[in-house]
């Protein structure tokens, strides 16, 4: 061995450290990027998954549920956040927006998880048992299941031509075939006049048997959601006291139907006509404790508090005299809507670019922070000084919950689950926003601190190569 070390030269030892520096550094890279992408390091991923079982390791597993009485494990449950996908109260137009959208910049705005998510919901709500006795629905019923999106629009048109009262293939053509609003509005309207027809009659019979009842609940959900999209069209049209009759109106119709949160729909419209009382009105009743929230819910109560006080806010002010009544009520509800969701703020403060918003979010998750930017940025900054002041004080949020993990403040402890969620649903050119925020694996450190180390040893040994030959043999 001495022999050989002595004969290799300096030039070995400069083409050993320069790459042993790239490979390193290639590694580093590829953890980086793998890190980025998905949140975790891929040498660590691989030692945990395969090379643990082969040394005879073992992973920590939970707890048996056997372990837990039956009251125990209810209330474990009931006081675990859950990463549940909600469909978003005010999701675009397949043909009119993403469609378009899709045409001008290349890339896709919905993912495969986030389509097929939508698929499942039309065929809970657009189908039942009863699809058999009539021949266009139950082509519909099929339509629903296509993934290729000119099959379902070929399946509507052949639906038509069974049945020209078909409300459901004017539903699909409207979502997906118009490529402006003004088209799938025309759709839509198609569809509620045939759909109130079947819906008459279905009421006339849902008592005879259980099929007539899942079929008038079929029909009930075919009417709510084009009268829902009628008013959204309405919207996006600048029609917008008519599409908030819309709203109530559908709201008074059908008020068991909460769970689709039509109200954030009607919320998102008085603020564009700046009814600010009818805004509070509405918070009044579904801002409660024993409601489920949303980012819509606390941001849009954040920014009523801060509409009071936003105008006159200065920080500098506010230092030497202190915050007056209004203004710690409006820290208070902006630092409430930060915990429920802290994603939002960059958005609204345009440090982070936005996208368009999915077809569904999860709650408190990246996807809902995108949604909830994306229709009420311009709301936050029709009012003077709301964005200072949320700038102002939302990171003061993070300092009241020091381990949202394990402990929450005004909710639950923040999910851990939702960064996984949230790469689901969000496009792949989208950034996806994480909390709290990741720490560096390891091994990133190790491979960035080992290129970096043979970076340095391959310039000392071009710089000086005796010394080096002479510190390596000795």
């Amino acid at each position: 061995v001495t022999v050989f070390l002595s004969t290799l030269t300096p030039k070995f030892y400069f083409a050993l450290t320069v790459t042993s520096s790239f490979i390193s550094g290639l590694i580093f890279v590829f953890e980086w990027w793998h890190f980025r992408k998905y949140g975790t390091s891929f040498i660590e991923q691989v030692s945990v998954s395969h090379l643990r079982p082969l040394i005879g390791g073992v992973e920590n597993s939970p707890p048996a549920p056997a372990a837990f009485s039956a009251g125990e494990n209810e209330a474990s449950r009931q006081n675990m956040p859950e990463c549940k996908v909600w469909r978003n109260p005010l999701n675009l137009f397949r043909g009119a927006e993403y469609s378009r959208y899709m045409w001008v910049t290349g890339k896709e705005p919905l993912t495969y998880y986030d389509m097929n998510l939508s698929a499942q919901d039309h065929q809970n709500f657009f189908t039942c048992d009863t699809d058999a006795l009539r021949p266009s629905d139950t082509v519909m019923q099929k339509a629903w299941r296509e993934r290729n999106p000119q099959a379902r629009i070929k399946a509507a048109y052949q639906a038509l031509e069974l049945n020209n009262d078909c409300a459901t293939a004017y539903v699909l053509l409207a979502e997906e075939e118009a490529t402006t609003i003004v088209d799938a509005e025309r759709y839509f309207k198609q569809a509620l006049k045939a759909g109130e027809m079947i819906y008459r009659k279905s009421q006339n019979c849902h008592s005879q048997s259980p099929q007539h009842e899942a079929q008038l609940r079929r029909d009930t959900n075919v009417l709510v959601y084009v009268k829902r999209r009628l008013a959204m069209c309405a919207r996006k049209l600048g029609r917008i006291r008519e599409a908030v009759k819309m709203m109530r109106d559908l709201m008074k119709e059908f008020p068991l139907l909460s769970m689709l949160n039509i109200h954030e729909n009607l919320l998102e419209a008085l603020l564009e006509l700046q009814a600010y009382a009818d805004v509070q009105a509405v918070l009044a009743k579904y801002d409660d404790i024993s409601l489920p929230k949303s980012a819509a819910i606390c941001y849009t109560a954040a920014l009523l508090k801060a509409r009071a006080v936003s105008e006159r806010f200065s920080p500098e002010t506010a230092s030497k005299r202190g915050l007056s009544t209004a203004e710690i009520n409006a820290v208070e509800a902006i630092h409430r809507a930060v915990e429920f969701n802290p994603h939002v703020p960059k958005y609204l403060l345009e440090m982070k670019s936005l996208v368009l918003p999915p077809e569904h979010i999860l709650k408190r998750g990246d996807s809902e922070a995108v949604a909830y930017a994306f229709f009420h940025l311009q709301h936050w900054k029709r009012i003077e000084g709301a964005l200072n002041l949320l700038h102002c004080t939302w990171e003061g949020t993070f300092r009241m919950i020091p381990y949202p993990l394990e402990k929450g403040h005004l909710f639950y402890p923040y999910p851990s689950c939702t960064e996984t969620a949230d790469r689901e649903l969000l496009p792949t050119f989208h950034e996806v926003s994480v909390y709290p925020q990741k720490e560096l694996p390891f091994f990133i450190h190790f491979t960035a601190g080992l290129c970096s180390f043979s970076a340095m040893l391959a310039l000392l040994t071009h710089q000086f190569p005796e010394l080096m030959v002479i510190f390596a043999k000795a």
